[in-house]
């Protein structure tokens, strides 16, 4: 049986490609390769990654100029044909400036960037990017960010609730959904969405840096790892 093949698109201003690269093929042993943000065709790759950074330099607003990146066609069509795409971070930001994702980022209600490790609790296993793990189970991943501020309407907010489609939480060490387990001021206290099809998904922390012991936490690897079995089974 074949790899399953990843994609990592790198945008100018991408600064955790290289560690997504790192951990797809180091830790878990799949085939990867990085996709440049001027190039036409995904063909070759089963499921693609927009990592963490800071695309076009974060200008206007966070993903707002990589939304007109060459590659954004290649990602769109590539979606829109049921494969998966998680966006990390400012990967998140861009998917919802493309209308991949719904709803849009604020600036952090500190005003302030945010980096620390974040308790979240899985909302649903119904997709190939949590199916690993259990129902209502805790994990400890970091975040990142300045813009990480999550916001819908009403009507939008009402249908991810329904459809299942909040992924992730921010919750504190007793899985409670409280205002200072929310490092961003996200609406609903939500980490990750995905979108109705539940192949495309956006997440502000960063589970490649909680793939290895010595980075504090491996419950990140699992999103990895739910990915490979989506594709395998």
């Amino acid at each position: 049986m074949s790899k399953t093949k990843f994609g990592v698109v790198v945008f100018p201003g991408s600064n955790c490609d290289e560690d997504c690269l790192y951990v797809l093929r180091d830790v878990l042993g799949a085939e990867v390769r990085p996709v440049w943000h001027k190039e036409a065709s995904l063909d070759d790759v089963d499921a693609l990654v927009l990592p963490g950074g800071f695309s076009y330099g974060d200008y206007l607003r966070a993903g707002s100029i990589a939304r007109f990146s060459p590659v954004m066609k290649a990602v769109l069509d590539f979606a829109k044909k049921g494969r998966p795409v998680i966006g990390i971070c400012n990967g998140f930001q861009i998917l919802l400036e493309c209308g991949l994702l719904p709803g849009a980022m604020m600036r952090n209600r500190t005003l302030s960037f945010e980096c620390s490790f974040v308790t979240l609790r899985v909302e649903s296993t119904k997709s190939p990017f949590t199916q690993v793990y259990q129902e209502k189970e805790l994990v400890r991943i970091p975040v990142a960010h300045g813009e990480g501020n999550y916001v819908a309407d009403q009507e939008t907010l009402k249908k991810l609730n329904a459809n299942e489609q909040i992924l992730l939480r921010y919750v504190n060490e007793k899985g409670e959904v409280t205002e200072d387990a929310n490092p961003n001021g996200s609406l609903e206290n939500i980490a990750g969405i995905c979108n109705e099809k539940r192949n495309v998904f956006g997440l502000m922390p960063h589970p490649e840096r909680a793939s290895e012991e010595a980075l504090g936490s491996i419950d990140g690897r699992k999103m990895f790892e739910s990915i490979t079995m989506s594709l395998v089974s």
